[in-house]
């Protein structure tokens, strides 16, 4: 026989040690987060296949234990920071907030100037022209006033 059998085993047997880790770990994660343990979850929480999930008597066994537990007692949801101390969503939302409106009381700033100046510019072209040369009175679809 090639190789070596015993380093094999070994190296299997850590494979296994090592994703039986990450669901434990991906459990209390779960738990933590009051998430609802179930073995789809718990394989893409942990990074581990369902198979092995499914394999593995010790963990199967606690899946089945939390999902149990949750079902009698329903997690508490989740605990809310104090009012005063908002999350860094809450501020990084605000911020991006402020910026917005800071933004928009230029451009309508800068509106507002620019409106004048061609109100200004209107005027002083109608000056021009002289008092005869009123435009036309016209209804709002546009046709001439009788």
């Amino acid at each position: 026989m090639r190789g070596n059998p015993d380093n094999l085993r070994q190296a299997a047997a850590r494979k296994s040690a090592a994703a039986q880790a990450r669901a434990e770990k991906g459990l209390r994660e779960m738990i933590r987060r009051g998430q609802p343990i179930t073995f789809r979850g718990l394989a893409q929480t942990a990074g581990v296949s369902l198979d092995f999930l499914y394999r593995c008597t010790e963990i199967r066994r606690r899946v089945d234990q939390l999902r149990t537990q949750q079902r009698s007692h329903p997690p508490q949801p989740a605990t809310q920071p104090p009012d005063d101390s908002p999350s860094s969503v809450v501020r990084t939302l605000t911020a991006q907030l402020a910026e917005l409106k800071r933004r928009h009381l230029d451009e309508v700033q800068a509106l507002r100037q620019a409106r004048e100046a061609a109100q200004s510019e209107n005027l002083e072209l109608r000056r021009r022209l002289g008092p005869g040369t009123q435009p036309t009175p016209r209804r709002p679809d546009g046709d001439l006033l009788p």
